[in-house]
C-alpha cells in the first residue's frame, strides 16, 4: 500500500491544491496530470486504500471539465471567425515549442491531445475498406507538424492546400481554421471522409472540403500547395508524383512532405527543397520553373 506521506499521496496533494491547472492555457500541464493520474491508476486499485481511487476520479473528472469547456470555447470562436487567434493564442500559451521549430520526432503529445478534444474527429459505423498495394496504414500528422508545414507554406487567399491521403482530415480543417486557404482531403476511406465533412460542417468552416476517391485518378488541377504524410508508397507513390509533376508543368506548385516519402521526393529532378530534407520534419519543395 502507499504510504500517506510516499510519492503517489505527495503527488496527489500537490496537484489537487493546484489551482492553476483550472486556467485554461495550462492545458499541457492538465495533459501531463491526466497521464500521471493514468500511470498510477493501476498502483492505486491494488492498494487497498478506499480514498484513493475516489480521490483519483474527482480529480480526474476535474481536470476533464476544464479541457471540455476550453474545447466547447474554441470551436465557439472557429465558428464566428476568430478561430485563427483563439487556436493560435491557445497554442503558443502552452508552452508547445514554437512554430516552425518543431522538433524531429514521429511521436504525439499534449498538442495532439488538445487538437484532439477540439476536432473530436469520430469515423462513423461505415466498415473501412481493406488497404490495396502500396497504401501505408492511417496514421494522424502530430500536431505539432501541422503547424509546422503552415508555418513553412505561408498559405494565402489565392491558395489550394490538397492533402493526398488526408485521413480524417486534421491538416485540411487546421489550415482552414489557421489560414485563408482552400483546403482540400483527398481520402479513399469513405469512412474518414463522412467523419471529416461532419466536423467541418459542424464548425462552419466552409473552406475545407473533403472528397472521396483514388489519388490516381482525382482532380488534381486546382492545387497550388500539396500535402503528403507518406500515405503511399512504391509503385502507387510513383504514380502520384508523375501526377503531380504533370501539375507542375502547367502552373508552379508546392509539395510540402512528411515520413519516408521526403526521401524519394528530394531525388525528383523537377522539385527543389526549401531547405534540409529531414523525413523527421515537414520538408516544402517547389516546383522548378
Amino acid at each position: 500500500m502507499p504510504r500517506k506521506d510516499g510519492p503517489l499521496a505527495g503527488w496527489l496533494d500537490r496537484i489537487e491544491r493546484d489551482a492553476r491547472l483550472s486556467e485554461p492555457a495550462r492545458w499541457r500541464e492538465r495533459d501531463e496530470a491526466l497521464d500521471q493520474l493514468e500511470a498510477w491508476r493501476t498502483v492505486v486499485d491494488a492498494s487497498g486504500d478506499r480514498t484513493l481511487p475516489q480521490r483519483f476520479d474527482v480529480l480526474e473528472a476535474r481536470l476533464q471539465a476544464v479541457d471540455h469547456a476550453l474545447h466547447g470555447t474554441v470551436r465557439e470562436s472557429i465558428r464566428c471567425g476568430g478561430g485563427r487567434d483563439a487556436l493560435l493564442g491557445l497554442v503558443r500559451a502552452g508552452t508547445t515549442p514554437g512554430v516552425g521549430q518543431a522538433p524531429s520526432s514521429d511521436r504525439y503529445d499534449a498538442l495532439d491531445a488538445l487538437i484532439g478534444g477540439l476536432l473530436d474527429l469520430v469515423p462513423g459505423e461505415t466498415a473501412l475498406q481493406p488497404l490495396g498495394t502500396d497504401m501505408v496504414f492511417y496514421q494522424p500528422t502530430p500536431a505539432r507538424h501541422i503547424f509546422d508545414a503552415l508555418e513553412q507554406l505561408r498559405l494565402g487567399p489565392d491558395d489550394a492546400l490538397m492533402d493526398l491521403g488526408a485521413g480524417l482530415g486534421h491538416v485540411p480543417l487546421l489550415a482552414a481554421i489557421c489560414t485563408p486557404a482552400r483546403c482540400i482531403g483527398i481520402e479513399w476511406q469513405a469512412a474518414y471522409v463522412v467523419a471529416a465533412r461532419v466536423r467541418a460542417a459542424d464548425l462552419g468552416l466552409v473552406r475545407a472540403v473533403f472528397v472521396q476517391g483514388d489519388l490516381c485518378e482525382a482532380d488534381l488541377g486546382e492545387g497550388t500547395a500539396f500535402y503528403l504524410y507518406t500515405p503511399v508508397s512504391g509503385a502507387l507513390l510513383r504514380r502520384v508524383l508523375d501526377r503531380l509533376r504533370g501539375e507542375a508543368e502547367r502552373r508552379p506548385i508546392r509539395l510540402c512532405t512528411l515520413g519516408p516519402c521526403t526521401e524519394v521526393v528530394a531525388g525528383e529532378t523537377w522539385l527543389r527543397a526549401d531547405g534540409p530534407c529531414d523525413r523527421h520534419r515537414p520538408v516544402v519543395f517547389r516546383s522548378c520553373s
